[in-house]
């Protein structure tokens, strides 16, 4: 039975994202059956296969070799604060400083060509399969490296000169984004083969359903990929004492509003508890989103957990959620376990639309950010239907 539901969660998604649409008979089907099929066998390589478990194995590990060689950093300014044996975990020292570290491997990837070969390759190779918009493609294999700050930033030439519509698709598909930097933290809290598998579902999801709330077409001269040149690029010391501050910002701006966000819900839940000793924000967040949980497959006695997760992390953070994922994992059973892990792997909340537009009023001028300001709700939804799609996805293979 709890397939059955899981199956109609996809076909409600993608309704609410058809019912959605500026143009409906502007809809290209093709593209879209094809980017499902993709995200079907995406997943089914990921968790089901042998090859795909030791794809995971080697990314995650990876990953922890980025994080020890960034806590010997951390170490070495915090001493006994932050041991590398791990004896003492805290969120500041084991999660978010090693951040500083992953930002700057990235850059450097970056500056010498390495990353960007990497994305125009994938991108390449994704429009053609999918059928999809060169560019699009590109941008949305883009943010799953760079986040969305990253690349608006460095594709600000080639966006300047879209339209308004294709500029809310960019925009949009920021929504669902994770960076490269920030992966190295979810792997602290989250088991590998949910974060890592989410991340290309989510790119592929969010050509899904851009592709149905803003269909459009392009000419061959409009639809280019952008290549930063030769004289953009800084000293290379420079590139990495910015990257390093850059890193540096990342991580107290997240640990900042960790500290904000968890203070904030903790004593609204006091006020809250004077009304009703039941009622709290996590309570409200369960109801809320407790349709979108059963139609996950979730099992009835979990829906409003699951339900309380999922409005944490739009109305915080993917963190605070993650963090409280942590607390009762051992509770859930394993399709529970994979829809809310994957459901948290993205930016999706509030706070992303506020960095969308202030980048959008920063690289492009009043005029755009008004126009991307006025479907700020859409921003939210069709990010909210990405995470869904792309946990309902793995749902279907998790039991």
């Amino acid at each position: 039975m709890y397939f059955i539901i899981n199956v109609i969660g996809i076909l409600t998604v993608l309704g609410l994202s058809f019912l959605l649409s500026f143009n409906k008979k502007q809809i290209a089907i093709k593209p879209i059956i094809i980017l499902f099929v993709l995200q079907l066998a995406t997943t089914w390589f990921m968790l089901s296969t042998d090859i795909g478990g030791k794809v995971i194995t080697l990314i995650a590990d990876f990953f922890l070799w980025l994080i020890s060689s960034g806590m010997s950093g951390v170490n070495f300014i915090f001493g006994d604060f932050a041991p590398l044996d791990g004896s003492t975990f805290t969120f500041f020292m084991n999660v978010l400083m090693p951040i500083i570290f992953i930002v700057v491997f990235f850059d450097i990837l970056t500056y010498f060509g390495i990353l960007p070969a990497m994305i125009n390759g994938i991108g390449w190779l994704f429009s053609k399969i999918a059928k999809t918009n060169r560019f699009e493609s590109f941008y949305a294999i883009q943010v799953m490296f760079l986040g969305n700050n990253e690349a608006l930033a460095v594709t600000r030439s080639q966006l300047n000169k879209m339209s308004d519509k294709r500029l809310l698709t960019i925009a949009m598909i920021s929504m669902s984004c994770v960076s490269a930097g920030m992966i190295g933290g979810y792997l602290q809290v989250l088991g590998p083969k949910y974060v890592l598998t989410a991340i290309p579902l989510n790119a592929i999801g969010a050509l899904i359903i851009t592709s149905l709330i803003n269909p459009y077409e392009v000419t061959k001269e409009e639809d280019i990929d952008y290549a930063p040149s030769k004289s953009e690029k800084d000293n290379f010391f420079n590139m990495i004492s910015n990257s390093m501050l850059t890193g540096g910002k990342l991580a107290i701006i997240i640990a900042v509003m960790l500290i904000g966000f968890v203070s904030l819900i903790t004593a609204l839940n006091t006020f809250l508890g004077l009304i009703n000793n039941q009622l709290s924000l996590e309570n409200i967040f369960g109801i809320i989103f407790s349709p979108i949980s059963f139609l996950m497959g979730v099992e009835v006695s979990q829906v409003f957990a699951v339900g309380q997760l999922m409005g944490v992390k739009i109305v915080t953070n993917e963190f605070v959620a993650m963090q409280s994922l942590s607390e009762i994992i051992s509770t859930l059973n394993p399709h529970t376990e994979a829809v809310i892990s994957t459901f948290l792997v993205s930016f999706c909340n509030f706070t992303t639309i506020g960095i969308i537009l202030g980048s959008m009023q920063a690289l492009f001028g009043e005029g755009k950010s008004k126009f991307i300001a006025k479907y700020t709700g859409l921003l939210l939804v069709s990010g909210i239907l990405v995470s869904s799609l792309t946990a309902m996805v793995v749902g279907l293979f998790v039991w």
